[in-house]
């Protein structure tokens, strides 16, 4: 007996991954409205503010291509902002995938290029990465 494929699953587009300090986002884009899924859940149900949320997608939301397409993110790693901000990454690099125009247009708005900053490793001997302990003369 064959198994039967469900004809309304949508086929990903495109598939890519954002990264955002130690947060890690693998987004799948599927044709749709415009709706983001971060692990399963939409994005006014991860318990973040609004305004937060609308600081962190408010310039791919605007974008026309963005409307197009629905989004499946899975991230791992980091805090909630971070995740957030590498899930916006993601989404990006699949928008600018699609044509050249696109790309552009990500690149215009500074989406395409990743955040370098991350946290420094503690060094032995100090309190944290760079705070000595206090100097004691005598």
């Amino acid at each position: 007996m064959k198994a039967t494929e469900n004809t309304n699953e949508k086929k990903h587009i495109q598939y890519t991954v954002g990264r955002r300090k130690r947060a890690s986002a693998r987004v799948r884009m599927y044709e749709g409205e415009g709706k983001v899924t971060v692990n399963g859940k939409s994005l006014e149900k991860l318990g973040v503010s609004k305004i937060k949320i609308r600081e962190i997608f408010d310039i791919l939301m605007n974008t026309e291509l963005f409307k197009n397409y629905d989004f499946s993110v899975k991230v791992v790693g980091g805090g909630v902002y971070a995740q957030l901000e590498a899930a916006r990454h993601g989404i990006a690099r699949c928008i600018a995938k699609l044509s050249d125009d696109a790309k552009q247009t990500m690149r215009k708005l500074g989406l395409l290029t990743r955040d370098p900053r991350e946290k420094e490793r503690k060094k032995v001997y100090l309190v944290r990465a760079r705070k000595a302990p206090q100097y004691s003369k005598r």
